[in-house]
């Protein structure tokens, strides 16, 4: 292929660039005005188009291609057609009849989408359409870009956790152009002084910390968690999905001096008996301060789950601070947890998971209005009153072949917004547990910091 800056001007004979005074959508006036959708009409400059952006690109990374409507799908259809990695499409809207979808096309819940725009100004339109991808439970992670005009947008999307590949900008553009003499030294500074007074402008914003996180709290469970990740410098809960109960006390009194929680399945212990389980586990509790956090992910009517949390061979509410629990029974079914916290499960971490958007949402009703709820697991961020658990983390940031899809804890922490990492087989399948614990916690606290930095919001 030819170089980049002769490419440029290949595609500018098409008149995908024109100066002048223009009325944008949004009623600023722009001196000038982008429009490639005549890249289309040129097989070769089109395809030569797609294999400059996948150059750009971690290929491995994805499982799919989306063109945001309308100017980018003819682009996104060369990059598959080059790539080999297949294509849906998302519509303008839905039809309102047949199968009334917004998003064409075979794909997986859980697959990486890789979004294709043409021109990014304030980022506006790539963010719906990541909604509305997401919304069929589909991770994207990736946008890449033909032309940045330098107004926020890609910057908007970045501090959002969007990785932004853009393979020209304005100033990059302008800078040809008149290197070529198709622009005035005074038309290239109308441009400059244009971009500099019509930049989408940003407010800073902090998220909470633990510390106005506990002044704020209303919960005990909620305090003592945040107090404890305070204490201890952790945000780390380990998970102990062992099946015997010497497996268990082993395992809490390697990581308990590095955790915050012990998040137990009591019901896999093979050898479970009360006696010989629940005291010494909770000794080590006290020993090493830490809460005990049980999984049960109660799902049932009210009733029935007062009867599984106080009742049977595990008389949960005796020995755990903490309980999860779908919240598919709906606000009453909670009512039964009086003296302990309650994790909604908002979303879970597995591919395929049917825990959708429409469901989040509802969901989400309810854990903000419950007096028993002191926060959800989910994998998208929530609002900062209540806490957010995240599972599903792990250093190497893969998936297990079961369906298992990890986050590492950076990850999390920057882009998710979240209060705690679990971890699970990162820790307990370890050679060393405790290490491992310890490297977590770390890698835990340093995300939680860094994300205390500031992050830019569109005002």
């Amino acid at each position: 292929m030819e170089s980049k800056k002769e490419f440029f001007l290949e595609c500018y004979k098409l008149g995908i660039i024109k100066f002048g005074r223009f009325t944008l959508k949004s009623g600023i006036e722009s001196p000038f005005y982008v429009d490639l959708r005549p890249l289309a009409s040129d097989p070769k400059i089109l395809k030569n188009l797609a294999n400059y952006l996948l150059e750009m690109l971690p290929l491995d990374n994805f499982d799919l291609i989306c063109g945001v409507p309308y100017a980018a799908l003819p682009m996104a259809t060369a990059m598959s057609l080059e790539s080999y990695i297949p294509l849906i499409i998302k519509r303008k809207e839905a039809k309102n009849y047949g199968t009334k979808k917004l998003i064409e096309g075979i794909y997986q819940k859980g697959q990486n989408c890789l979004l294709v725009e043409d021109v990014i100004t304030s980022g506006k339109s790539l963010i719906e359409t990541i909604a509305e991808v997401e919304q069929e439970d589909l991770k994207v992670a990736d946008i890449v870009v033909v032309l940045d005009r330098e107004q926020g947008g890609k910057q908007l999307l970045e501090s959002k956790g969007y990785k932004v590949h853009t393979l020209f900008n304005i100033s990059e553009v302008c800078e040809i152009l008149q290197e070529n003499g198709e622009l005035s030294d005074e038309e290239v500074k109308r441009i400059q002084d244009f971009l500099q007074g019509n930049h989408i402008q940003f407010e800073e914003k902090t998220r909470l910390s633990y510390q106005e996180k506990f002044e704020n709290a209303q919960h005990s469970v909620s305090k003592k968690l945040l107090e404890t990740a305070l204490a201890k410098k952790s945000n780390l809960i380990a998970s102990a999905d062992v099946t015997t109960t010497q497996e268990l006390l082993d395992l809490a009194e390697k990581v308990g001096p590095h955790v915050i929680a012990l998040k137990t399945h009591i019901d896999i212990l093979s050898d479970f008996e009360y006696e010989k389980t629940i005291p010494p586990l909770k000794a080590l509790a006290a020993k090493h301060n830490f809460l005990l956090m049980e999984d049960r992910k109660f799902a049932d009517i009210g009733n029935t789950q007062e009867l599984q949390f106080t009742s049977g061979v595990f008389k949960i509410t005796d020995w755990a601070d903490f309980v999860t629990s779908q919240v598919i029974g709906g606000f009453e079914s909670l009512d039964c947890f009086k003296n302990v916290g309650v994790v909604a499960i908002i979303g879970m971490s597995s591919k395929g998971t049917l825990t959708t958007n429409s469901y989040r949402e509802e969901a989400l009703k309810v854990v903000l209005s419950h007096p028993n709820v002191i926060g959800g697991v989910s994998q998208n961020e929530l609002p900062e009153e209540i806490l957010l658990f995240t599972p599903g983390v792990n250093l190497a940031d893969s998936g297990d072949g079961k369906g298992q899809q990890y986050n590492t804890p950076e990850h999390v922490f920057k882009t998710l917004h979240t209060d705690f990492i679990i971890v699970g087989r990162g820790i307990y399948k370890s050679e060393n547990p405790a290490e491992a614990a310890i490297t977590y916690k770390n890698e835990g606290w340093n995300a939680y910091l860094s994300s205390l930095e500031k992050k830019a919001i569109q005002n």
